[in-house]
């Protein structure tokens, strides 16, 4: 763990307690009633007291002492460079399907940086594995009732999750979950099913044990998602992976439908979800709505076009015209979900006026066949759409991009691709963004 540094702002926001204080973009926070905070968590819980005594480092390196007094909890409006301000705790696990070791070398060096920080998977909904937090980051998630985090437990038979994590300490998990359990915090798990390894026999024992925790007033394991292993081209050499078939996505859909029932009758929740993936890759139907209940893991791809579909039909019920000044746009997405968005393709093509074209996409970058639209990188659109006519511009879902940045995952701006393509290119992010930008008034 490196040291504490000041905690830089980024962002004042307006009209807030540090705007009217006199706080800007530069400044940095050194101590809030004499704590330094480690991260994002001690500083919320440090400024939701009424009486605030902050020493700040300004831009130029002169450090004054600020007093606040406001309502207990009101927000500074602060915003920060980064939300852990002692360093990332990175991951000690050699899993041979992590992501971040299968992308390709000479990229910019934060790219390669592996986190396992139970702090970002409080905050932000990141999976971590357990493996490496010593005694006093058990007490402080105990302490502060950093529940639920987000656990990538992938097997829970001890030498399989060694196995796949390349750790001793990885067959523990059965352990730390009693010990969420006693402590009445939550987690909700993911499995990564890797062909061969922890599917079968191992995978319907990992469901099993997981839901043995699903009991109890608060109970430790809340949701598991199960996810098919992603490999692209770049992976290491006799990483003991294979791809996920039709046949293999068909039978994991098959199996984990069967415990579905057997979990809805015993503890009355589905508890286990199969990402959407699974059903792409099998060609199958997607689940219906009421069947991903509160959609508990759709930020593991669980239920995402689902609630995609659901979204877009109730956004253009309120903002979808009859009609429109002729327009015409390029929507580009990753081919998995060609065939399910079919529907909003039609609905928006229904406005008079309104032509919108689907290019879906596999990803070149990554040597998929099927890729999510996450995955499409500006390589792919350059390779694939480069001197086609786009008329009024390009739609971009903006889950192609690195999060707050106009940046695809090859490192490529947006601006970049836009001038290479001769066009206007609009991120759009949801299904409300994606009407009004076709809906918008054209320059």
């Amino acid at each position: 763990m490196t040291n504490i540094r000041p905690a830089l702002i980024t962002k004042v926001l307006a009209d807030s307690i540090a705007a009217e204080i006199g706080f800007t973009a530069g400044d940095a926070i050194v101590s809030i009633n004499g704590i330094s905070p480690r991260d994002l968590i001690d500083y919320r819980f440090l400024c939701a007291d009424e009486f605030l005594e902050l020493e700040v480092l300004d831009a130029q390196g002169k450090l004054h002492q600020i007093e606040i007094e406001k309502d207990y909890d009101d927000d500074l409006g602060l915003e920060f460079a980064t939300a852990l301000f002692d360093g990332l705790i990175q991951c000690n696990n050699r899993c041979p399907f992590c992501f971040i070791d299968q992308q390709p070398p000479g990229k910019r060096e934060s790219l390669y940086f592996k986190d396992d920080d139970y702090r970002l998977s409080f905050l932000y909904g990141s999976y971590l594995t357990l493996t490496n937090l010593p005694p006093r980051e058990w007490q402080r998630i105990e302490q502060m009732r950093l529940s639920p985090l987000y656990v990538s437990v992938h097997a829970t038979e001890p030498e399989v999750r060694i196995k796949l994590l390349k750790n001793q300490r990885a067959g523990q998990i059965l352990e730390q979950i009693k010990w969420f359990q006693e402590k009445r915090l939550q987690i909700n798990a993911q499995v990564v099913v890797c062909p061969g390894i922890n599917d079968g026999e191992h995978l319907e024992q990992t469901l099993r044990d997981l839901a043995s925790f699903h009991t109890d007033e608060v109970p430790a394991v809340a949701s598991v998602a199960v996810v098919p292993v992603g490999l692209t081209r770049f992976r290491p050499q006799g990483d003991e992976l294979i791809p996920v078939t039709r046949e293999k996505a068909m039978e994991v859909i098959s199996q984990v439908r069967s415990l579905q029932a057997e979990f809805r009758q015993r503890y009355n929740s589905t508890l286990a979800w199969l990402a959407d993936e699974w059903f792409l890759i099998a060609g199958e139907e997607l689940p219906s709505a009421a069947e991903y209940e509160d959609y508990p893991q759709i930020d593991n791809g669980v239920g995402s076009i689902r609630l995609f579909l659901q979204q877009f039909n109730t956004a253009a019920d309120k903002l979808l015209p009859k009609k429109v000044t002729p327009r015409k746009f390029t929507w580009v997405v990753g081919n998995a979900v060609e065939v399910a968005f079919q529907p909003i393709l039609q609905r928006l093509n229904s406005v008079a006026g309104l032509e919108v074209n689907m290019r879906a996409l596999n990803s070149d970058y990554w040597g998929q066949t099927i890729t999510v639209t996450g995955l499409i990188t500006a390589h792919d659109l350059l390779l694939k759409l480069q001197g086609e006519n786009f008329a009024d511009g390009i739609l971009l879902p903006t889950v192609m991009l690195k999060h707050g940045e106009s940046v695809f995952l090859d490192d490529i701006t947006v601006a970049e691709v836009a001038d290479k393509l001769n066009t206007k290119i609009f991120p759009v992010s949801g299904v409300e963004e994606l009407i009004k930008t076709c809906m918008q008034k054209l320059e």
